[in-house]
């Protein structure tokens, strides 16, 4: 028991030193699954907290802005499966997300990822767990839905005996908050016989590859040369932002030169964006988030009509702008990658 014990914690810690990259300087990664790395993690491990800060802590503090949301309907959370049932069994499946107050997209996009992999994967029990804290704590608040953080999904996990533990996150990068998950998981490993964490979204050339095939497909009607179609992504000050400049330079290099993608965090930003647009000489505009889920940062920060949103920066621009506020995550392509980085964890149990 203690080999094997030993082994999940070196598939553990590979895990979070395992890196970034690519011809763009953007990210790579390897997984208990086992995808080939293009560079090591030490940058992100050598990263101080004045430079950076981590994606959740980051995230968490921008949503502090879903308190506004009580103005409108985001939908029926009665309808989503919190995935928190006892009963577990000896395998399950325990998908990570950071999270969405908004109760709709949670469902159409976490709740549609979930589906997915349960329908893969018929002998795991697929279990729900959030990263942000604030999120849980306002749906709970203004819903009574309790979800589970990723301490009490684990807490869960040990409780039910499970045996076989596999993680897939839905995490669009290998940043400082997927290192962070693993950490934490590391912390658990002596409760269960095998423990392996699935990769982030964009982690191999053919995983950005794979999205840029979903998002161009999705958005094929306003590719008409006079619309420039923009995606939002997040940000993030850690070294793990050079994902976005990978996504656009091979979005460009395969020919969807219409297609530009910025953040709200770092760079590029919606000006850099705009720069780009008003030099493609385009009159229209469609905005779309590149995150997983279309929460507070898609409503508002992209769509919304206050002052500094990207919706009001190019209309002010003088362009005409359409706002597709949908999460990657409803996309049935995005959801088999993420079904398919779940399959390469649950065969690393038997290697």
């Amino acid at each position: 028991m203690k080999m094997k014990k030993l082994v999940v914690l070196f598939a553990l810690a590979a895990l979070s030193t395992t890196v970034m990259a690519g011809c763009s300087g953007g990210q790579k990664e390897t997984a208990a699954a086992g995808a080939a790395p293009e560079t090591t993690a030490e940058t992100t491990a050598k990263e101080t907290d004045s430079e950076t800060t981590t994606a959740e802590e980051t995230m968490a503090e921008e949503n502090t802005a879903e308190e506004d949301e009580e103005n409108y309907d985001t939908g029926d959370a009665s309808l989503d499966n919190t995935r928190n049932q006892d009963e577990i069994g000896e395998n399950e499946l325990l998908v990570v997300s950071f999270g969405t107050s908004y109760n709709d997209n949670r469902r159409l996009t976490v709740g549609a990822i979930e589906d997915a992999i349960e329908k893969a994967f018929p002998d795991y029990s697929v279990r729900r767990g959030f990263t942000s804290q604030i999120i849980i704590d306002h749906v709970k608040s203004r819903d009574q839905v309790s979800i589970d953080n990723v301490g009490e999904a684990l807490d869960r996990a040990v409780d039910n005996k499970v045996k076989n533990l596999v993680i897939q996150p839905t995490h669009l990068m290998n940043g400082l908050e997927y290192t962070d998950l693993v950490n934490e998981v590391a912390e658990y490993s002596d409760a269960f016989e095998k423990v392996a964490v699935g990769e982030p979204l964009l982690t191999t050339d053919d995983d950005f590859k794979a999205v840029i095939k979903a998002i161009t497909e999705a958005t094929a009607e306003y590719d008409d040369g006079e619309t420039a179609i923009c995606f939002m992504g997040h940000g993030t000050e850690a070294e793990s932002n050079q994902v976005y400049s990978k996504m656009q330079d091979m979005l460009t290099d395969a020919g969807y030169n219409n297609y530009y993608v910025g953040t709200v965090e770092a760079s590029p930003t919606v000006e850099d964006v705009l720069a780009a647009v008003q030099a493609g000489g385009y009159k229209k505009v469609v905005l779309e988030p590149l995150m997983i889920v279309a929460g507070d940062h898609a409503n508002n920060d992209m769509a919304g009509d206050e002052e500094g949103s990207w919706k009001k920066t190019f209309e002010d621009a003088g362009y005409e702008v359409t706002c597709l506020v949908r999460g990657l995550g409803e996309m049935e392509a995005i959801q088999q990658l993420f079904v398919e980085h779940a399959k390469a964890a649950v065969e690393s149990l038997s290697k």
